[in-house]
């Protein structure tokens, strides 16, 4: 698979606490000269950056980050906050305490309400893969696809690990057809993205691919 197709599915991704508007701008360069799906930021960012790259690019940013146990109302707040601000895609994490407490029509319930808020615009469900078992995983599959959002997303690349080959393919084969997936933590090398492209991710949450298309370049 040609690079410049692989960077195409990227989320150029840069969410550290640490991370400044300078740093940001760059991301966002970038993203643009690379032709990358979008650049995922933090909220405090979306509005400058929306009017620093106007519609060059998709921004994309987090709610309920990283731990996704805020009230479904500060979701919604987050959420419309965001698109108000520029927000072209969002990614939400659910609440993994829900998961583990078998709320499953809460969380699906807070999926929607979510997707409501976003309408046309794309809602990834982050689902925080390294902390679930295999069962959870199947389920959660099964409520993004009952719930209406448009990706299911491995990870946030703040907890213990990010995306694995074996995820995604659980993913591909508990998904309905009208979900997608994004693999997203850890993706290296542009080896690793072909291979999660080829099992059936469709979005890679990363900012290596550019960093390594730049020291090539």
């Amino acid at each position: 698979m040609e690079k410049s197709k692989i960077l195409g599915m990227v989320d150029h991704t840069l969410l550290a606490q640490t991370s400044t508007w300078e740093q940001i701008k760059q991301l966002c360069d970038d993203a643009c000269l690379y032709k990358t799906a979008s650049v995922c930021i933090p909220p405090s960012f979306v509005k400058r950056a929306k009017e620093y790259v106007g519609d060059d690019l998709k921004i994309c940013t987090v709610i309920g980050f990283p731990n996704g146990y805020q009230t479904t109302e500060v979701k919604k707040f987050e959420t419309k906050d965001a698109i108000d601000n520029g927000a072209d895609e969002i990614d939400m994490v659910i609440s993994i305490s829900d998961l583990k407490d078998k709320k499953y029509d809460e969380i699906e319930n807070e999926i929607k309400a979510l997707k409501e808020i976003c309408g046309d615009l794309i809602l990834k469900v982050i689902i925080e893969t390294c902390l679930l078992t295999e069962e959870e995983k199947i389920k959660m599959c099964e409520i993004v696809t009952k719930s209406g959002a448009d990706y299911i997303k491995t990870s946030t690349g703040f907890s213990t690990a990010g995306a694995t080959f074996e995820d995604i393919a659980l993913f591909k084969k508990n998904v309905g057809e009208n979900v997608k997936i994004k693999a997203a933590g850890g993706i290296s090398s542009f080896e690793d993205a072909e291979k999660f492209v080829e099992l059936g991710a469709d979005r890679l949450g990363t900012s290596r691919l550019v960093k390594i298309a730049k020291k090539e370049k």
